[in-house]
């Protein structure tokens, strides 16, 4: 038995398996990495698996963890938005193996050194057109979907624009520039129109459809929500890239330009919050599953945190100025990912995964322990990076001293982060471990609130 209306959504099972196990692969990188900082390792060991190699597999998995997840939520949730099966389960079979055989390719070409040497984005050419393929793929299922189906929703093509956009900006990151200025201009097209851009968009569009189909909330108020939130991030955002362009040599006007939109990109983020409390308080049905509740309120609460002000108080140009490049900009980093995507794939784990194994509500003790971990753990690994990141900037920016002697004074703290980071895997292990073994509640769900007509 299967609580699904259309059978191709099973295809979204696989991305969001493959994805899980990457996850756990991510956070192991970033384990090794924090090794990293901490100790002082033999050279023998650094010259087999060096810190940029371990630094490219974090980044890359990281980067194919949040891609599947987004691709099978959106394969997840077209079918009952179009009211028909997806254009071709094949196709979306086809594209997951593309992409899971170009990833993979990538990681152990990275530890062989193939690699383009580029920040972000090292996947050599090669592997990039099959990226490319892949998302063109995506693109075309998603939007032959959505055009042969009798019914069409702001929802649906909020998805489409934002799974377009998304592949377009990717476009911009794979060629090189002769001037290193130009190069870093339009790489940061793909790093902040990407995060800041594109994936907001897909965010939002799949967040307003969990939101309606878990409150019962009219479709009206939440895509009314949606078109006010996906203006915002994309005003705010694509304007905002320009706290990228302080100092690499782009003209004076973008120090204006990035600072203003820089301080209006929470706004975006605050309406979310106002949004899904909205939400909370006015749904229809009751709450069958805590636990996916959890992962909603607590995406909407880090990514403000996170990623809004965080990010604000870290991008007006005063305090770039000394923080740029610092532990500082790892810690927005953390927070700011963790809160505003890897906990939206977790929400979208949470809602599609019992229910493609036929479980309306299911048990969710250990599902919660998880929960506890990881966002508390991220929180306080956010705050250790922080605090290295103030001492840096104050070590290196103010009183002049050379990177290797302060980072002798950071190193307690990054032993810190190592156990923090311990802790976290462990909570990310938990939550994989209950997805993938997640079992129905011997306690029923609640039955859903009827309210009688009025007399007239």
């Amino acid at each position: 038995m299967m609580l699904i209306e259309y059978q191709s959504q099973r295809v979204s099972l696989w991305y969001f398996r493959l994805a899980l196990v990457l996850f756990i692969l991510q956070v192991i990188m970033g384990l090794w990495l924090s090794i990293n900082y901490a100790f002082t390792l033999p050279q023998e060991l650094v010259n087999v698996f060096p810190f940029s190699t371990a630094r490219e597999i974090h980044t890359n998995v990281l980067v194919a963890w949040m891609l599947l997840g987004f691709m099978g939520g959106t394969y997840y949730i077209l079918p009952p938005e179009c009211g028909r099966e997806l254009y071709s389960p094949k196709i979306a079979y086809a594209q997951l193996i593309i992409f899971v055989a170009a990833a993979v390719t990538a990681v152990v070409g990275f530890l062989f050194g193939w690699t383009r040497g580029k920040p972000l984005l090292e996947i050599p050419f090669p592997l990039n057109a099959l990226i490319v393929v892949a998302a063109l793929l995506f693109i075309a299922n998603v939007a032959m979907t959505i055009i042969e189906s009798k019914e069409k929703s702001a929802l649906q093509w909020m998805l489409l624009g934002g799974v377009t956009f998304l592949a377009v900006m990717y476009l911009f990151g794979m060629p090189f520039y002769k001037n290193l200025n130009t190069d870093y201009y339009y790489w940061w097209w793909v790093i902040h129109l990407w995060v800041e851009g594109a994936w907001e968009v897909v965010t939002a569009s799949i967040v307003a459809y969990i939101i309606m189909r878990v409150t019962g909330v009219d479709r009206k108020v939440v895509e009314k929500w949606l078109y006010v939130e996906t203006g915002l991030f994309l005003f705010t955002g694509i304007v905002g890239t320009g706290h990228h362009y302080y100092w690499i040599g782009a003209p004076d006007y973008w120090i204006w330009w990035g600072g203003i939109f820089s301080a209006l990109e929470p706004l975006p983020i605050v309406l979310m919050v106002v949004d899904t409390w909205m939400h909370v308080r006015e749904r229809k049905n009751p709450i069958v599953n805590p636990l996916t509740w959890y992962y909603i309120i607590g995406l909407a609460i880090y990514h403000l945190v996170g990623a809004g002000l965080w990010g604000f108080m870290h991008t007006l140009p005063p305090i770039n100025y000394y923080t740029h490049g610092s532990q500082v900009t790892v810690s927005h980093g953390h927070l700011a990912f963790f809160g505003a995507y890897a906990l939206l794939n977790l929400t979208i784990f949470y809602f599609a995964m019992p229910r493609l194994k036929g479980i309306n509500k299911y048990q969710d003790r250990l599902g919660k322990w998880g929960f506890w971990i990881t966002t508390i753990g991220m929180f306080i690994l956010g705050l250790v990076f922080g605090i290295a990141g103030i001492l840096q900037t104050y070590l290196e920016r103010f009183l002049d001293i050379g990177y290797s002697t302060a980072h002798l004074t950071m190193m307690f703290w990054f032993r810190v982060a190592f156990g923090v980071g311990l802790v976290f895997l462990a909570g990310v292990i938990i939550t994989v471990y209950h997805l993938f073994t997640i079992k129905p509640s011997s306690i029923p769900p609640p039955e859903p609130v009827v309210t009688p007509a009025a007399n007239i």
